[in-house]
């Protein structure tokens, strides 16, 4: 028989794998069924997964590879770099070794030439392609990948599984001796490095019932990046409380602290917070770089209308301006950028906190401490006898310091704050729930910024599209007159080296600034509802968030389901 013509169950008869009993059985139920043969093979288990992989990799005429070996020597942090883990998991494949320049990959889909072109140019390696089994794929990226977090990791577990003494024969003193120690230090070290290599917001080190996975919050959502293994866990976890001057011996209760680390001559801040789980402590890290300053508002994607608006309310001297949204949608960092394009020798610039997250230059910053009788409304009562001219109140969470806000803004100061509402239109009926009297409401708040933050796409590795045409409906009719004439492009993220595969690189927020006429004024009088308001502010020119959404989707800054996921309502 011509060999390009040979089917997987003429290989594995030829190969003594099938009896021809069972080859006439399977070619039977597939007439009768119309199943694949693959299928039928391993329903009746006449051969394995790998029997049959081996036999396409014989028709294709490609090398098949068991990864299973190769897993256990190790693949080198050097081929694997040449991959991110995000690249080898959407498509399917895992490079194993680099010999002369060529690079060889396995694949599930060996045949996938416009896969092989991406990884020969981001790799600048010439590509030489081996079958493998899905399953044995993912594992391989699961345990390499996890292990190459750095390979000082590795090398530091192997040394702390041979070094880390039994812990019940342990005092205090002597575990603090321990987990001082090279082996964990660097452990946690590695795992501080990483997060500013990558730009993560946040490190999650969660423990589990036999082990403890590592997680980082990139861009805003969470990547799961190293398991390590549960003896380590306390150590770990101890050496981190360590650093923030938290106590060891105290495993019942949540314990907040801070410091300082330092990478590559960045200086970075982190916030600690630990939580008891029913498998142990949990650690959540915050980082704070101390040199980075603040964006301006139009880097954070305040613009036209938007931007004009909030600009006008910013040049007056009293009254209140609200940031809103929910928690994680940057509102702190709105605050900031807009302290620092006000901060100057002029003004005396008092914020209360909690906590303080970046040094705002000529602002004097205050820290929450109720334990101490130290509340945003207490810090406030103080604020006013220190001559200020703008002030900052982290949050609005209750009455008395909404109450103290408002007496602020009406005796000649501009404060800005932030609010928990879904909307900018929300606010003002929130604050009415809190027991404000409307009239004092209506005098004193001058602007309400409501706003979300969402991914950017790759401008490396982003390409268009036609939108179907309900979409297209469908954008037109939530744009209204601001919605273009011509055929609409939309954009998407291929997935590159230089996003890590994900399609997405960076965040941009979506606004609305909702500045409060004379009709809005009565309005919140009237106690109107978040829906008479908002229809009042987009009669006077508002542009919604989901409209500043639409249009940065437009512009292919973003995707639309990127817009929905956070703004839809």
């Amino acid at each position: 028989m011509d060999e390009s013509q040979l089917t997987i169950v003429d290989v594995l008869e030829q190969e003594g794998k099938l009896t021809p009993q069972q080859v006439s059985t399977i070619k039977l139920e597939n007439i009768n069924t119309g199943f694949p043969t693959e299928k039928i093979i391993l329903e009746r288990n006449f051969a394995t997964e790998k029997d049959i992989a081996q036999a396409r990799a014989k028709i294709l005429g490609i090398p098949f590879v068991e990864l299973e070996g190769l897993e256990s020597q190790g693949i080198s942090t050097e081929v694997l770099n040449m991959v991110p883990e995000q690249v080898a998991r959407r498509y399917k494949l895992i490079p194993f070794k680099l010999e002369n320049d060529v690079l060889s990959v396995a694949m599930v889909d060996p045949l996938d030439i416009q896969v092989t072109q991406f990884i020969e140019k981001k790799t600048g390696k010439k590509i030489s392609r081996y079958l493998a089994l899905e399953k044995d794929i993912n594992s391989a990226i699961s345990d390499q990948y996890s292990q190459n977090l750095t390979s000082e990791v590795v090398s530091a577990l192997k040394e702390v599984s041979l070094g880390l003494p039994e812990e019940t024969k342990q005092s205090e003193f002597d575990k603090a001796e321990v987990i001082k120690e090279a082996p964990v230090a660097n452990i946690v070290t590695q795992l501080l490095d990483y997060a500013v290599k990558t730009k993560a917001s946040d490190i999650h080190v969660e423990p589990e019932e036999a082990q403890t996975r590592v997680r980082y919050r990139i861009d805003g959502i969470l990547h799961e990046k190293i398991i390590l293994p549960k003896k380590v866990h306390e150590a770990v976890v101890s050496r981190i409380k360590i650093m923030s001057g938290l106590k060891i011996d105290e495993r019942r209760l949540p314990q907040d602290g801070r410091f300082s680390f330092t990478d590559g001559g960045v200086d970075i801040d982190l916030r600690v917070s630990t939580l008891p789980t029913i498998f142990g402590e949990k650690i959540v890290l915050r980082l704070l770089p101390k040199s980075q300053k603040p964006p301006t508002l139009l880097e954070l994607g305040l613009r036209a209308s938007a931007l004009k608006s909030l600009e006008v309310q910013l040049t007056r001297t009293h009254g209140i301006i609200l940031i809103c949204g929910p928690t994680g949608s940057g509102k702190t960092t709105t605050l900031y950028s807009i302290l620092s394009k006000l901060s100057s020798s002029r003004v005396n610039i008092l914020t209360v906190e909690d906590p303080v997250e970046y040094h705002i230059e000529g602002a004097n910053q205050v820290q929450v401490n109720p334990a101490i009788g130290l509340t945003f409304a207490s810090a406030l009562r103080s604020f006013l006898r220190q001559d200020p001219n703008i002030i900052l109140v982290g949050e609005v969470r209750d009455a008395e310091t909404a109450e103290l806000a408002i007496q602020a803004a009406l005796t000649g100061h501009q404060v800005f704050s932030t609010l928990h509402t879904n909307s900018a239109a929300g606010s003002l009926p929130r604050l009415l729930d809190m027991g404000m009297e409307p009239f004092l409401l209506a005098s004193s708040v001058n602007a309400i910024q409501g706003q979300r933050i969402l991914r950017k796409l790759c401008q490396h590795c982003r390409y268009p599209y036609a939108p179907p045409q309900e979409v297209a409906e469908n954008i037109a009719q939530v744009l209204g007159p601001l919605a273009p004439r011509n055929q609409l492009q939309l954009y998407k993220g291929k997935g590159c080296t230089e996003c890590g595969g994900l399609g997405f690189s960076g965040r941009v927020g979506i606004y609305e600034v909702l500045v409060v006429s004379d009709k809005i004024m009565r309005l919140t009088l009237e106690r109107a509802s978040a829906g008479d308001i908002e229809k009042q502010a987009v009669s006077e020119g508002m542009m919604t968030m989901k409209q500043d959404g639409y249009l940065k989707v437009l512009e292919g800054i973003t995707t639309l389901e990127e817009v929905l996921r956070v703004a839809q309502d």
